[in-house]
């Protein structure tokens, strides 16, 4: 699903990331760890296609999103989930609405849209707060919403960027659970990157960890 070969990424002088190689398989639960501050951010960019770097391949879901220009770069977005820390939910939207969009924006039939929201809503146990806005959610009841949002149409790749970053920890529970259950469940290769030890405990993913622009562990 992902295969990086020698990255290197720099910011003027400085290398953030230093000649990395590592590969996600089909179906893996991979972590990402290294504390704030070390590129997991600007990897995930990379990988999604909103960053550019110095040299080294990048393949994600076969495409090679070095080579990738406009519309190609959409073409790719749309066969992957992606979920911020932030949530970046329509905020005029309702729970249901902002779910709904992801397969509104790609032309779906109404009668297809409204079967599988009805369906996440079910399995991110949001039913009861279909019609509330983002204002009305509370943190965990947001980042689940993104989720939902995010693997609504399917993706074999569901990438995440520090998701439990704002969350308690009965939070990161709840989201750690529903990532397994989607995992499992579904069949989804899940990449994460995280900084906290709760996501890893709970869990028990595959673990790559970066410290100072190199990949020290890939277990």
């Amino acid at each position: 699903m992902i295969t990086i070969e020698n990255l290197t990424k720099k910011q003027g002088d400085k290398t953030i990331l230093d000649n990395i190689s590592f590969s996600v398989k089909k179906g893996e639960f991979v972590a990402l760890l290294g504390p704030s501050g070390v590129g997991k951010t600007t990897l995930i960019n990379i990988i999604i296609g909103a960053d550019e770097w110095e040299s080294g391949k990048v393949i994600v879901n076969h495409y090679n999103v070095g080579g990738l220009q406009g519309g190609n770069i959409q073409k790719l977005r749309r066969k992957i989930g992606i979920i911020f820390q932030d949530y970046k939910l329509l905020p005029r939207k309702t729970v249901y609405e902002n779910i709904a969009f992801a397969l509104e924006v790609s032309g779906y039939e109404k009668n297809k849209i409204q079967k599988e929201t009805i369906e996440i809503l079910k399995l991110i146990n949001l039913e009861d707060l279909r019609n509330n806005y983002p204002h009305e959610l509370s943190g965990g009841e947001r980042q689940r919403v993104a989720i939902g949002r995010a693997i609504i149409h399917a993706p074999e790749l569901l990438i995440a960027d520090e998701p439990t970053g704002n969350l308690d920890s009965d939070n990161i529970e709840t989201l750690c659970d529903l990532f397994l259950k989607i995992n499992k469940e579904k069949g989804t290769t899940i990449f994460l990157s995280t900084h906290n030890p709760a996501i890893i405990k709970r869990v028990k993913p595959r673990i790559i960890t970066l410290s100072a622009g190199k990949i020290s562990e890939n277990t």
